[in-house]
C-alpha cells in the first residue's frame, strides 16, 4: 500500500503499471480541458484499457461510459478515482464491492477512512498522486525490463 506520503518504489510501479490490468477511472469527463479527461487518455495512448464511470454518459469518445463500478460487465483491477476527497470512502467501498486489486486517488484526493479501508481489506492504495505523472517517470524503467 503506497500513500503520497510514502516511498513510491520500483515493485509498485510494477504492479500499477502492468498494463494486462485494466483501469476504471470514476469521474472521467468528456471535457478535454479537465486533468481528468487528459489523464485517462494518456494512459489509454500508452496501452491501458481504460473503462469510463460517469453517471451522466454513455460513453466518451470512443470508449463505453458505465454510470457505476458495479454496472461493468467484467473485472476490474485498478479504480483510477478523479472525484472530490469527501467521495473517496464511498468509492473505495464501491470498489471493495466489485473486487478491485487497487485504487489510486489522483494529485489533491486523499481521505482517512478511504486510506483505513484500503488498509483492512488489503488492496493496494495511493492517493494524492497523479498516475500519468507516476507513469511517465517509471515507463523507462518498466521499458528496460520488458514491460
Amino acid at each position: 500500500m503506497v500513500a503520497q506520503t510514502d516511498e513510491f518504489t520500483l515493485e509498485d510501479a510494477k504492479w500499477w503499471f502492468d498494463k494486462k490490468k485494466s483501469i476504471a477511472v470514476v469521474g472521467f469527463s468528456k471535457n478535454p480541458m479537465k486533468a481528468a479527461h487528459s489523464v485517462p487518455m494518456y494512459m489509454l495512448r500508452s496501452g491501458f484499457r481504460i473503462i469510463p464511470v460517469n453517471p451522466y454518459h454513455d460513453r466518451i469518445g470512443q470508449l463505453k461510459c458505465y454510470h457505476h463500478l458495479g454496472d461493468i460487465p467484467f473485472p476490474v483491477e485498478i479504480v483510477n478515482v478523479f472525484r472530490p476527497s469527501y467521495e473517496l470512502a464511498e468509492v473505495v467501498e464501491q470498489a471493495l464491492a466489485v473486487g478491485v486489486k487497487g485504487v489510486w486517488a489522483q494529485l489533491g484526493i486523499h481521505d482517512a477512512k478511504a486510506r483505513t479501508k484500503a488498509k483492512e481489506k488489503n488492496i493496494q492504495y495511493v492517493e494524492d498522486r497523479c498516475i500519468k505523472v507516476e507513469y511517465q517517470r517509471w515507463a523507462p524503467l518498466l521499458e528496460k525490463e520488458g514491460r
